[in-house]
């Protein structure tokens, strides 16, 4: 009797697991739709800022480029920024991307993490943590970047580092989670295309060029590091619903496989009882 109890109590627990799996799925699979809705609206408007600031930079004499355009040693300091989730339950999304960037970076290298699961696991291994910083499990706004650009733009113009790329985790599809490094500072404008506009070659800026750049670029700054943000908001809804939707699915077999384990061992029970009563007749 006690191991039927058990057995039900087991049963009862697993379902309520399964249930519970089930909801979350559920709310990351509406959290994946917005974040890829946001995530693909804002990719051509960083794309654009880019050419933009390529354009602007032919303009400019190489002397008068500021300071987030001039390249400096590629062998000097790196600081990465490490976007990752603030929730877990993502399966092994924070442990590759950790993982990744650990194998490249140098011991004179500094770290910004953004997303609670980060920092614990590149505290680990010892490194030179400049700024922790979270955003929520909500779909992240433009108003989380500021701090985080303030600091990358510290590092940067003291001269404390000489490069900085950001790391994330981008979508690929719902099973598909990639690792991605991304240049940020100092800024490498893309190549101009060969099919440029003709309106293009008589593009006039006011006031004037110089002053118009830098804003320009800080701009982009803050909108590359707010689309790497996004970018690792929809990979963490997309591995987190994966994740939910594996534990349901091995809740559902625990259940069945409890289910057949309860039935054979009342089926048991009650065929012992039997086997008591006409035995017990017999005797009789």
């Amino acid at each position: 009797m006690a191991v039927i109890l058990q057995l039900k109590r087991r049963i009862l627990t697993a379902q309520n697991i399964s249930k519970t799996t089930k909801a979350m799925q559920m709310i990351a699979a509406s959290k994946l739709r917005k974040a890829q809705d946001a995530a693909l609206a804002s990719r051509p408007y960083v794309e654009k800022l880019l050419s933009v600031t390529g354009d602007l930079t032919k303009r400019v004499e190489k002397f008068a480029l500021p300071e987030y355009m001039k390249e400096r040693d590629t062998t000097g300091k790196t600081l990465f920024v490490i976007i990752g989730p603030d929730k877990g339950l993502c399966g092994g999304l924070v442990t590759n991307l950790v993982r990744d960037v650990m194998k490249r970076a140098k011991s004179q290298d500094s770290f910004i993490t953004i997303g609670k699961k980060v920092e614990s696991p590149v505290a680990h291994y010892n490194k030179n943590i400049v700024g922790s910083f979270i955003f929520g499990n909500t779909l992240p706004t433009f108003d989380v970047v500021y701090p985080i650009v303030t600091m990358i733009n510290e590092q940067f113009k003291s001269g404390k580092i000489d490069t900085v790329e950001i790391v994330s985790s981008h979508f690929v599809n719902v099973f598909v989670q990639k690792a991605t490094q991304t240049h940020l500072l100092p800024i490498r404008p893309q190549a101009e295309t060969e099919t440029k506009s003709v309106n293009d070659a008589f593009q006039l800026f006011e006031p004037n060029v110089e002053e118009l750049l830098p804003d320009l670029l800080q701009r982009y700054i803050e909108m590359a590091v707010y689309q790497e943000i996004l970018e690792s908001y929809l990979s963490e809804q997309a591995a987190r619903l994966l994740s939910m939707q594996n534990a349901t699915t091995n809740a559902k077999e625990i259940i069945e496989d409890l289910k057949l384990e309860y039935n054979k061992t009342r089926q048991a029970k009650i065929t012992a009882e039997l086997l008591d009563i006409t035995g017990s007749a017999v005797a009789n």
